[in-house]
Order: structure tokens, then C-alpha cells, then sequence
């Protein structure tokens, strides 16, 4: 938190001596939702201490957002924030402590003494980049970055004040019509969808900010807020000024497209490879040196991997001068702040201005193919279908099941169903688990998981059923049998082709078994007796005897198996992967390659020796793990994704807002993405995102919006 010399409200007559058991020593600043306090610690460790305006204190709604900021502040805490040190949102008069940061904010400094030279605002925008990177990574959007926010610290900028930022596991929702924000360094989706508002708007502030700091202006700039709000959402930013070999980088933030903007790892990615000369030191502010030329570039949307250098790319640049800035507004606009007004209300409701996905029209095909990438909306007729669809692949169909769908069968060269069965009794809030190809049929679960049903996968047509509420949805496949744990630990197992029983029994010395499969026709099942020891089992899924039993230290779970070798993870005490064990069964030895940095709740694929291991956080880390050693780490910016999905040298996952990624597994690079294809609701909890299918070279996504989609998968660029 900075020591604010701004202004604001502050209508109380009285300031309190004390917040908690900080003694207030002097007043930072102002501003519209408390007052900064200079404290101290009973340490003596200076703070900055905001207690929030006396008329705000009653209010339940300020209070819950006062409760928020303090949350988000916590999650993000760390190297590019003020640390919270204390806080009390319940207090008469809610307060927070951060740790006190000395240094101006960019805002008093581009106003003192001048704008930015280039290297430092290249060291500003690849700071900033990675403050939003740990912040989008703890699941929150800040929504109010601008110069005000930014603290210019010895060690580098820091991003403060999270009053209006949301937590994607908010409850708290913005308001119908109602603008949070600072209009010049807001995104266009902020005035014409505020419901949703993702991490890529604080991409557009950041480089909005960066404008600022190169010029002293912003790219969007007008005494009339209104004016304001319509450049954002219609007209180009005025780029003039900001430095030649930063034009690119900061016109693609400013996309009007969400999905158009590179994600904080690729500009720090680019910006490594914009100069030779970049190197990290503190930042020390300087006066404008007055470099660059005047474009204001949008030049079309690419790859970060693929961005040219040179001027070549500005397609669309046109050489202006600052007072001759962007396109002149219609007449109407300027004839008074009445009409400006209805100005903003017609920005506001403006519709998503993404087209829907089926009307989408891509041309990336590989010569001589029958293939053309496609989306499907996919619903039953008739059914009403919400909710992400799940699918599984043979050579001729891609078979699916989606919340009210109870399974369809998809061409995988044109997206068109083949047939479609609904299913009327699942709800859209369950999470349908994905179908499974087992005895020659579909093997598909509905009515919120209490019945398992076989299905003909040419014709749709039911060969058996069964209640399978009693195993409360202890359910594995293997190796054409389907096994069901019961509440007194006792395994029944059907054949997958029938549906008749074919065994009953236990697993000695394990209790409630939950089984799992990995395709080399064994069904695994672990068991922590103690904290530091693992039993593992091997059964037979055709007699259900046990194959082989061992005891492993740690705390492992099974996450790959294939010609005599398992892969495990091997957990710490708090959940954190910090190594892969590979044990080879036939010799009963075992490699373990430990990891750099332990990450937490991880997902794995396997491929040859390698293991890919991704984090809740994003971070993506590759082992070799007959060598035991760390092959590469790269940041996707991904949280909460889908488990990785290997096929030769591409690795793809999915992320929350329906993205499709696709990274090359020998050299950890992102080689692209797909646009982001949001559900109708933003933030809402998702259990699990379903994997990528690959099939051939194409790769098979699902989004929150319902679509299946289908990608060539060796052109991840041209996505």
C-alpha cells in the first residue's frame, strides 16, 4: 500500500488512534473507501494500515466487498504485492495492514518528473506482467489496474489495492448496469459484459498503464468519462509516443478481443526476446528521455512465438500526432453530455462481440485431408443440455455424454451426430462422468450417477443396465470388467459385454477399494495405513486374486502404468507433489526424480520415460524419469486445468474458460491456443475440466459453453 498524497473522501471529523493494536502515526492519504495510516508493529515493522470511511462501515454490501479486497489481498500476497501483515473486517471500523512499501506510485512519478525511458518501461511492463501472472494464478482478477496502483519499489513495481478485484470463487456478483472501475484503463468487456470480466482485462489496464508511462497520457483520453468509455469500446488506442520495439506488445494488450490479448506468460516471454539487452535490475525511475515514433498500430493477432521485430508487421500502423489522435467521434457524441451519456448506455449494451462458435469458419487444413476443424453445440432433441460435454474416441465416431445428453456419437471429420440419446433425469449441475469403451460397448452413467448403462456405440441402441446407486459411485473399468466397491468393502464385478456378474470378493487388508486402470489390463488400489507408508495392490480384474502387494515409504498415488512399470506421485504432508517414484515390478526397484519446486495438487501424463506434471497454478514441469532428472519448466498461466493429454511432441490441456493449449514436450514451449469459450456463468465452481481427446492429428476439446470442438493438432499456431 503507497503513501498516497491524492485525494478523496473523507467526511468523518474524528480519525481513529488505533486500528486493532496499531497505533496510527501519521495519515498517507485519502481515497474513496478509507483513509491510509502510517503504523507501526510492536516490532517496529512500518505498515500501512487503510481503515475505511466511518459512513461506509454500516453498510453490508461495502462490508462484504471490504471482505473481499482483504481475501484477494491475502491469496496474492507475496514478491509483487504489499503483504497483508493484519486485518479486521468485522471491526466497528474494518481495517487492513500491509506491509509499508517506500517509493511513489507510477502515477506520481510520470507526473514529477516526466515519462519513462525505454528500458525502464520495459522492465515495468515484464514486472507488471508477472505481479498479474501470481495474481491470476491465486484466481484473482485485480479489475483496477492503473498507474495509482502501481508502486514503484527499489525491488521492482508492486500491484496494490484489490478494493474491487473478484476472486473466481467470489459470491459476490457486480451489479446490473453498474461500472466498477477507472474508465481510461478499463476493458471494453468491463462496460459492455462487467458479469464477465476475466483475467484478460487486466492485460488491456496493463497496457493502458504502460502508455501512460510513456507518454504521460493514456491510449484512451478525454475530460468526459463518457467519451471515454466510448473510445475504449470503438476506437483504436493512441499509441503515439510509446517506444518502437514495445508498439507490438502493447497493441496486442490493448486488443478489443479478450481472447486476442497474450496472457502475462507470453509478454514476458516476448519481452525477453524484444532486446538483447534485457537484463533484471531494481527499478530506479528517470526522467523522459523522449524516445519513439508516433504509430497507433492493431495489427492482426498472432502467436507470441511467431511476432516479428521489425516494422514490417504494422500492417495496419498509421503515423499520427498527439492532438490529431484517433478517429473523430460522430457528431452526436460531441453535442452535449446527454447524448454522450446515451453514448454509454448503448456501450454498455453491447452485446459479447464474439461470434458464436457455430458460425465460425477456420481454414487451417492440412493439404489433402478431409478434415476442416468444427464446433457442436451438442444436444439431444428435443432435451434441453447444459454443462460441459465428456468424450471418448474410436476410429469412425467420437462418443460423448453431456448433462442432459445422455450419449451421442459424433463424425470426427465434420462434427455431425450421428445419433443422440437424451437423458432426461440428469441434472445440469451433475458432473457426468466421461464414457468408457468396454466389451465392445458404451459404457455411460445418468440419473446423477445411479445407473450404469451399456449402449451399441454404431447405433445408440441399449444392450443392459443396472442400479448402481448402492456402490455410491465406486465405479472402475478394466479390462472388460466393471468393478463395483460396496459399503462393506466386498467387489462385484461384471463383465462389460453382458453385464452379468462374473466374481464377489474383497481385497485383503484394504478398505472401501477404489480402483483404478491405465490400460496394461490391471486394476490398481492404494492405501495410506500410515502417514509415511503406502500399500499399493495389483488385481486381476477378470478373477479378482492379487497380482502383487507392496509397501512404499511416502505418501503415493498411482498415476501411470504400462509394460511392467508404475508411475507414482509422492506427496509431502501438505499435499505438494514433490517427486515421481517409478517402480519397476518385475525387479522391485525403485527410481525416484524429486522435483525443483513441489507443486501443488498435480495431474500427470506419461510418455516413455518422461512424466508431465502440471499444477493447480499452471506451472508445467517435465521429469525424466529413468535419468531422475528435471527436464524444463514453463509457466502456462492455466489454473485449476484439465489433467495434460500427450501425443508425440504436443502435450494439450484445457483451462476454465474453455481454452484449449497445446505445448511441445521436448522443448516446453506454448506453441498456441485457442479463443476462450466461457459458460453463462462466470466463476462458478467446476469439479473437473474433461481432458482433450486426440485421435490421429486431430485433437478434441469442450469448452463451459457446451461446444465440442475439433482442432488440427499440428498447427496449434494456427488456432
Amino acid at each position: 500500500m503507497p503513501p498516497q498524497r491524492s485525494t478523496g473522501t473523507d467526511s468523518e471529523a474524528e480519525h481513529p488512534r488505533y486500528a486493532g493494536q496499531y497505533l496510527l502515526e501519521a495519515r498517507l492519504g485519502s481515497g474513496g473507501m478509507g483513509v491510509v495510516h502510517l503504523a507501526r508493529s510492536a516490532s517496529g515493522l512500518r505498515l500501512a494500515v487503510k481503515v475505511v470511511h466511518a459512513e461506509f462501515s454500516q453498510d453490508p454490501e461495502f462490508r462484504g466487498r471490504f471482505r473481499q479486497e482483504v481475501a484477494a489481498a491475502r491469496r496474492v500476497s507475496g514478491a509483487f504485492t504489499a503483504p497483508v501483515v493484519d486485518a479486521d473486517p468485522k471491526a466497528e471500523r474494518p481495517w487492513m495492514a500491509t506491509l509499508f512499501i517506500p517509493g511513489p506510485t507510477l502515477a506520481e512519478h510520470v507526473k514529477r518528473n516526466g515519462a519513462l525511458s525505454t528500458d525502464r518501461l520495459r522492465h515495468l511492463m515484464a514486472g507488471l506482467a508477472e505481479a498479474l501472472r501470481d495474481i491470476h494464478r491465486a484466481g484473482v482478477v485485480h479489475r483496477d489496474l492503473k498507474p495509482s496502483n502501481v508502486l514503484l519499489a527499489e525491488d521492482g513495481p508492486k500491484v496494490i489495492d484489490f478494493g474491487i478485484s473478484r476472486p473466481a470463487d467470489s459470491e459476490l456478483r457486480t451489479e446490473t448496469g453498474k461500472l466498477i472501475g477507472t474508465p481510461p484503463f478499463m476493458a471494453p468487456e468491463q462496460f459492455s459484459r462487467p458479469r464477465h470480466v476475466g483475467p484478460a482485462a487486466d492485460v488491456f489496464a496493463l497496457g493502458s498503464v504502460i502508455v501512460h508511462a510513456a507518454t504521460g497520457s493514456g491510449p484512451f483520453d478525454s475530460d468526459s468519462p463518457y467519451l471515454v468509455a466510448y473510445q475504449v469500446v470503438h476506437d483504436e488506442p493512441d499509441l503515439t509516443g510509446v517506444p518502437e520495439e514495445l508498439l507490438d506488445l502493447v497493441a496486442r494488450c490493448l486488443a478489443k478481443e479478450p481472447e486476442d490479448r497474450p496472457t502475462p506468460d507470453e509478454l514476458m516471454t516476448a519481452l525477453r526476446s524484444v532486446s538483447a539487452s534485457y537484463e533484471t535490475r531494481a527499478f530506479i525511475p528517470e526522467q523522459r528521455t523522449g524516445e519513439g515514433e508516433s504509430v497507433s498500430p492493431r495489427p492482426k493477432p498472432r502467436p507470441l512465438h511467431q511476432w516479428p521485430q521489425g516494422a514490417e508487421d504494422r500492417t495496419h500502423a498509421a503515423a499520427v500526432k498527439r492532438g490529431g489522435r484517433r478517429r473523430r467521434l460522430p457528431a452526436f457524441v460531441a453535442a452535449g453530455g446527454l447524448v454522450a451519456a446515451a453514448v454509454v448506455a448503448g456501450a454498455l449494451g453491447l452485446p459479447g462481440g464474439s461470434q458464436s462458435p457455430a458460425a465460425e469458419h477456420h481454414t487451417n487444413t492440412a493439404s489433402g485431408s478431409t478434415f476442416r476443424p468444427w464446433n457442436l453445440d451438442l444436444k439431444a432433441s428435443g432435451a434441453r443440455a447444459e454443462g460441459q460435454p465428456r468424450c471418448a474416441s474410436t476410429a469412425r465416431a467420437l462418443l460423448c455424454v453431456r448433462p442432459g445428453v445422455l450419449a451421442a456419437a459424433v463424425d470426427p471429420y465434420n462434427g455431425k451426430v450421428l445419433w443422440s440419446r437424451s437423458g432426461a433425469g440428469n441434472s445440469s449441475t451433475y458432473s457426468t462422468p466421461a464414457p468408457v469403451l468396454s466389451g465392445g460397448l458404451l459404457l455411460v452413467q445418468n440419473r446423477n450417477g445411479h445407473r450404469l448403462t451399456a449402449l451399441d456405440p454404431t447405433t445408440g441402441a441399449t444392450r443392459w443396465s443396472k442400479d448402481i446407486e448402492p456402490y455410491g459411485g465406486l465405479v472402475a473399468h478394466v479390462a472388460g470388467m466393471v468393478l463395483l466397491t460396496g459399503p462393506d468393502s466386498e467387489v462385484v464385478a461384471l463383465d462389460a459385454a453382458t453385464g452379468e456378474e462374473a466374481w464377489r470378493r474383497s481385497v485383503p487388508g484394504v478398505k472401501l477399494p477404489q480402483f483404478q486402470s491405465f490400460g496394461d489390463g490391471v486394476a490398481y488400489v492404494v492405501s495410506t495405513p500410515t502417514l509415511s507408508t503406502t500399500l499399493v495392490a495389483a488385481v486381476d480384474p477378470r478373477t479378482g486374486a492379487t497380482v502383487w502387494r507392496r509397501s512404499m515409504d511416502g505418501q503415493l498415488s498411482v498415476v501411470a502404468a504400462r509394460g511392467g512399470t508404475v508411475w507414482f506421485t509422492s506427496s509431502t504432508v501438505d499435499q505438494y507433489t514433490d517427486a515421481v517414484v517409478r517402480y519397476d515390478v518385475t525387479h522391485r526397484r525403485i527410481h525416484r526424480t524429486a522435483l525443483h519446486v513441489p507443486l501443488a495438487q498435480t495431474q500427470v501424463a506419461v510418455q516413455g520415460d518422461a512424466a508431465y506434471l502440471l499444477g493447480n497454478d499452471g506451472s508445467l514441469v517435465a521429469v525424466n524419469t529413468r535419468t531422475a532428472k528435471q527436464l524444463w519448466r514453463v509457466e502456462t498461466s492455466v489454473s485449476k486445468a484439465s489433467a495434460p493429454v500427450v501425443a508425440g511432441r504436443r502435450l494439450y490441456l484445457t483451462a476454465v474458460d474453455g481454452r484449449l493449449v497445446a505445448v511441445d514436450t521436448v522443448r516446453g514451449a506454448l506453441l498456441g491456443q485457442t479463443k476462450a469459450r466461457p459458460g453463462g456463468e462466470r466463476g462458478a465452481l467446476v469439479g473437473s475440466l474433461p481432458s482433450p481427446v486426440i485421435s490421429g492429428t486431430q485433437v478434441y476439446a469442450t469448452a463451459p459453453d457446451g461446444v465440442l470442438f475439433a482442432v488440427d493438432g499440428r498447427d496449434p499456431s494456427g488456432w
